[in-house]
């Protein structure tokens, strides 16, 4: 006897969609079939989408930054992420210079974490750690920690990693079996100073200093045989140029993350009123850029959100020195990106996170064995965005036109949402 039984949906299994039945017993798919079989209890999916449960690889929970915190604790911001149809998140420790600090920053941060209503794991971050990269190697196997993320800017504050560690770090990622994260800026082209103002912000972050470290990185990652995943890429330009000279790389040992608002949004924006709400690091690009990150969308092999958003009022400040950087959007995330790029949104947010960080075979996938993390929506006609289950006050995508709805989360069997309605749930940390 099953304990659920999803009936007659269209279930998206090896790339292509077909009427299959889905049963769950003990929080794991026990069935996959196009006949009748037992169960406790039966959900009717005809007619929508059975997917596996949505990874995102990039979050920003209870993040303390310049003594702002953003809006969305690991309770909202989980919330949220459910009404998305998510199912795992990946968030990160507060930045670490010494390697001997790494877990008391990872036990911090798993116990802010427990209020999650969907499972979790983290990245650990470092800042400038010199001298101590083979001792961050270590503690993170210690700890069963397979990712590190590093800045290639913010030198003003400290957590700038300079050349010399980052080839360290790439060459212990061969050897200690981890990658490396890069949030990727040429340190010595962007800042921002007291006089700019919210439409400096793209030429104050510009898309050059993106290309030029990205390809700087690439050839690292060829010297050293290491493996880096860059993260939240603005520009399609950068991608053009990351396929001209290191096209082989890409999808093997360089992986390419972007966001839904790099793809949604551009520029334009910081000339609006409202322009401070769309306030990022790196910030939105030209309209050129954002088609040819459309054109090269099959080079990036993931999706996540950064999301890290703040409330209206902490955006309303003149200088872009003093405003916060981030915007959310974990919850309308997919819909946003199947509305763009179709159903090949479905991998870049499921099956290869799970491959790239180690979550594979229990998600990313919908088969025998596997956790039943199970997102199904509807895509028979567009919606509007409306609202938000964040803690944000408001929603940039709010009024935007979509393609598809998220109906129910089932997270290890569990509804977590359940046609629109919240459920509650027990998050996992899968540490």
């Amino acid at each position: 006897m099953h304990d659920l039984g999803i009936i007659a949906g269209q279930v998206y299994i090896d790339g292509k969609f077909t009427r299959q039945n889905i049963f769950v017993k003990d929080g794991r798919i026990s069935g996959i079939s196009s006949h009748a079989e037992s169960s406790l209890e039966f959900y009717d999916a005809e007619n929508k989408k059975v997917i596996p449960g949505l990874i995102d690889p990039h979050v920003h929970f209870a993040l303390n930054a310049g003594g702002k915190t953003s809006a969305d604790n690991f309770y909202t911001g989980s919330v949220s992420a459910a009404y998305g149809g998510i199912t795992t998140f990946i968030d990160f420790l507060d930045p670490i210079s010494k390697g001997k600090d790494l877990p008391v920053a990872l036990e911090s941060r798993k116990e802010i974490a427990k209020k999650s209503v969907v499972d979790y794991m983290f990245h650990a971050t470092t800042a400038n750690p010199k001298g101590e990269t083979e001792n961050l190697a270590l503690e993170m196997k210690n700890l069963g920690l397979h990712t590190v993320k590093i800045f290639t800017t913010y030198s003003e504050s400290g957590r700038r990693t300079y050349d010399r560690e980052i080839l360290e770090l790439l060459k212990l990622s061969k050897e200690y079996g981890f990658t490396v994260l890069a949030h990727v800026e040429n340190d010595d082209t962007v800042g921002i100073n007291n006089e700019q103002l919210i439409n400096n912000l793209p030429e104050a972050r510009n898309e050059d200093a993106e290309i030029t470290e990205a390809l700087k990185l690439a050839a690292y990652v060829e010297k050293t045989g290491g493996e880096l995943y860059m993260v939240h890429t603005s520009s399609g330009r950068t991608i053009r140029e990351l396929i001209k000279s290191f096209s082989y790389l890409i999808g093997g040992r360089f992986h390419i993350e972007s966001c839904p608002h790099y793809f949604a949004l551009d520029d334009r924006r910081y000339e609006d009123s409202n322009g401070n709400l769309y306030s990022m690091i790196p910030p939105l690009r030209s309209s050129g850029s954002v088609r040819l990150l459309k054109k090269y969308s099959e080079f990036v092999e993931t999706i996540g959100t950064d999301h890290c958003p703040y409330m209206e009022s902490e955006k309303a400040v003149q200088r872009l020195k003093d405003m916060p950087m981030g915007i959310g959007s974990i919850e309308n995330s997919f819909s946003i990106m199947h509305s763009i790029i179709g159903d090949k949104a479905i991998n870049k947010m499921s099956l290869r996170p799970a491959e790239i960080f180690g979550l594979f075979p229990w998600k990313g996938i919908l088969a025998v064995g596997s956790d039943a993390d199970i997102t199904i929506y509807d895509d028979r006609k567009d919606y509007k965005i409306k609202g938000t289950h964040s803690a944000c006050d408001y929603n940039v995508y709010e009024g935007r036109k979509v393609n598809a709805k998220i109906e129910s989360t089932i997270s290890r069997g569990k509804f977590i949402v359940k046609r629109g309605v919240f459920k509650g749930g027990n998050g996992k940390c899968l540490l």
